[in-house]
């Protein structure tokens, strides 16, 4: 018997994969975090499918990910990521994720992990909503808000409350997963 999904990952089997595996699955993982972050940011205006099947390539354009060697890339890195067709070549967002890895490093030694602070928004577990259908689940919560209006008060760019709140579903800061869905369970 085929399992029950929620219904926006039925695309193929990357979006299964991706659904099935990771989606909602909690990350408390510093790199990981900062990985989603990336990747959410540059989805801005776009399809998570766009950016999923590029991640592989964004994994190798972006140094795996390390915060630490982006922060320090020279404009030099900048033109050769916008000369990528791997990735989004998206000088704003590019920029933003050179400046969000600087950010980030702040918000690490002011709590010791971004995960700490992150977390905090959500008193350290996963917000286990109760979604009957996509149509269900909101583009922005009050939480979203709140988190977004901080990091932009640090100086994160291109971290919204909707691109923050795509973040949150990702990695299971809330489990947005309708209550069908076998991963649910």
């Amino acid at each position: 018997m085929d399992k029950i999904r929620c219904s926006w990952c039925e695309k193929d089997d990357l979006y299964r994969k991706y659904h099935d595996e990771e989606w909602g699955k909690p990350v408390y993982d510093d790199a990981t975090i900062f990985e989603f972050l990336v990747l959410e940011s540059f989805q801005a205006g776009l399809s998570w499918y766009t950016i999923l099947k590029k991640r592989e390539h964004f994994r190798l354009a972006f140094d795996d990910f390390k915060y630490r060697i982006i922060a320090k890339y020279p404009e030099e890195k900048v033109e050769e990521l916008m000369q990528d067709a791997g990735i989004i070549r998206n000088r704003l967002k590019i920029l933003a994720t050179i400046n969000n890895a600087k950010k980030f490093m702040e918000v690490q030694k002011e709590f010791g992990s971004f995960s700490k602070y992150i977390w905090s928004f959500v008193h350290g577990k996963p917000l286990m909503n109760q979604r009957e259908s996509l149509k269900d689940i909101p583009a922005t919560t009050e939480i979203s808000d709140v988190l977004a209006k901080d990091l932009k008060k640090r100086g994160f760019k291109f971290l919204g409350s909707t691109v923050v709140y795509a973040h949150m579903q990702a990695t299971g800061m809330v489990n947005d997963h309708v209550m069908d869905c076998w991963v649910r369970r």
